[in-house]
């Protein structure tokens, strides 16, 4: 930490946010006046994207700067080993106690954690090097559940109930009041603690929203008319859609059965299309709430005289489909999956660079080398990701990449008995997608490749994988993620060179 002044971080991350529904971002329907506030106080990485989903992996990846293939937490459920270092414990390394408020989705190793602690917490496990402020997830609810309790809240049925509408209609308010909902309690207890936090306090709200179920509190749930929902970006009918590749034809029929049992939405018609267009308008609805109650933390930083002596990150895990393609949920290749907003605000930054927005491609693995390099911290040699404090300074670090790389594992680990998708072993349940800004090429493990041109197609609707005008954009695309598997094997020791003389260290 500096003499000259404090250096609080808040670091926020959102749970399902695609990067598209931010109103800095150009979407004209979803109000969003905190986030475009911080965004013209900050700076807006504007093709910012996740390098993997569902929850466990995306914030198993954020939070320890690697990708997927180096972490190998692949699915929600699967240890995330215990070699590898965080951001919590290097900050701790500098003098801070990061302390986390709502969850990381993070299922302890059990060859260092007791059976009994790993089995007690499962998937929703906290990541080693957090003190606790709240824990709170989709399905650990208890510290929610007892805030209502003194607040005179009469709770029956499960705690999965609370985030049901009150009369089972899609589209009705939830059963609680906007005062009582998991997002207020959240943002009330993180503004408390900070209120009374010494100086070179770090804190990770981590909130569950606007992730299914897609249920909001009045006013937010009749916030937005579902007749004016953007259209979904899709082939015109499934079995189209299907077509394009088996795995898609297979995910379109798991998400089908889901979203039967959530709206009784059977087929094409005119229900499904009402069902669809009502679940995008209280995704909207739970944005718009989000922003009100950062909003207030924010303010809240501003009236503690804070705002100017903290480094503040408002991202998400991963986007959401919301109808594009058939599906909902964060699956496949798909841009809407994995593009998220980040928005980062340096109170050191030179007044030119505010309001800036990047347009140059950035991962999500840069937030925690850019947090380390923001606190002095050098980033550990695991780090695959690139500190973005150049860019939030206003400058344009040389030779910045010029692509992205996302990892999706689809093999289930819900029963040991489960049915292997697609007949596939589960180490080929895997796909791996390179984006330039033109091109995107998708490689699966146990099945064809696909090739899309983003401009002539940005709706990721055309496979061009065997059409012989794209041979070769094809060998470079395929050259390009060969490359980069090469360049980001594990690279944990090989920083280092032993010999009888003594122990080196090299970049």
């Amino acid at each position: 930490m500096t003499a000259e002044r404090p250096r609080n971080v808040l670091l926020i991350t959102c749970d399902q946010w695609r990067g598209d529904a931010l109103g800095a971002a150009g979407n004209p329907i979803v109000k969003t006046p905190a986030f475009d506030r911080l965004a013209a106080e900050g700076t807006r990485f504007a093709n910012h994207f996740s390098v993997t989903s569902p929850c466990g992996p995306a914030r198993a990846s954020l939070l320890t700067g690697t990708y997927a293939r180096t972490h190998r937490s692949v699915r929600n459920g699967i240890p995330l080993d215990h070699r590898f270092t965080n951001l919590a414990l290097e900050a701790r390394a500098v003098g801070y106690r990061p302390i986390l408020f709502g969850f990381t989705d993070t299922t302890l190793d059990p060859r260092h954690f007791a059976e009994a602690e790993v089995m007690r917490l499962g998937e929703e496990g906290e990541l080693p090097g957090f003190d606790i402020g709240v824990s709170l997830n989709l399905k650990t609810l208890d510290s929610w559940r007892q805030h209502l309790s003194a607040r005179g809240k009469q709770i029956d049925g499960e705690t999965a109930s609370l985030l049901t509408p009150a009369d089972g209609r899609i589209g009705a308010p939830a059963g609680h009041d906007e005062a009582s909902s998991q997002t207020a309690f959240l943002t009330e207890q993180a503004i408390d603690y900070i209120a009374g936090a010494a100086d070179g306090w770090f804190v990770h709200l981590s909130y569950l929203r606007p992730h299914p179920p897609f249920v909001a509190p009045a006013p937010y749930h009749a916030l937005y008319d579902p007749a004016d929902m953007p259209a979904p970006v899709r082939a015109p009918t499934r079995a189209a859609e299907a077509a394009v590749h088996p795995w898609l034809g297979h995910e379109i029929e798991r998400i089908n059965r889901q979203m039967n049992g959530l709206s009784n939405a059977v087929g094409e018609g005119e229900d499904y299309e009402r069902h669809r267009n009502q679940h995008v308008a209280t995704y909207y609805g739970l944005i718009t709430k989000l922003d009100h109650w950062i909003g207030r933390l924010l303010d809240a930083l501003r009236e503690q005289g804070r705002y100017d002596d903290t480094l503040i990150i408002i991202t998400s895990d991963h986007g959401e489909l919301a109808g594009d393609h058939w599906l909902f949920g964060k699956s496949g290749w798909f841009d809407k999956s994995y593009h998220v907003p980040l928005i980062v605000r340096d109170p050191s930054a030179p007044a030119a660079s505010r309001g800036s927005a990047v347009t140059a491609f950035t991962e999500s693995i840069d937030v925690m080398p850019t947090i380390l390099d923001w606190l002095g911290r050098v980033p550990p040699r695991q780090c695959e990701g690139v500190s973005l404090v150049p860019w939030l300074q206003g400058e344009r670090p040389e030779d910045w990449r010029d692509e992205v790389h996302i990892q999706y594992d689809f093999r289930d680990t819900g029963r040991a008995d489960a049915p292997r998708p697609l007949g596939l072993d589960l180490d080929h349940c895997a796909l791996d997608v390179v984006r330039t800004e033109r091109y995107k090429y998708v490689h699966f493990a146990g099945l064809p490749a696909l090739l899309f041109d983003l401009v002539d197609d940005p709706g990721e609707l055309e496979n061009r994988f065997a059409d012989p005008g794209y041979q070769s954009t094809r060998m470079d695309m395929m050259d390009r993620m060969l490359t980069w598997r090469l360049c980001t094997d594990d690279r944990l020791l090989t920083g280092i060179r032993v010999s009888r003389h003594g122990i080196g260290t090299f970049a």
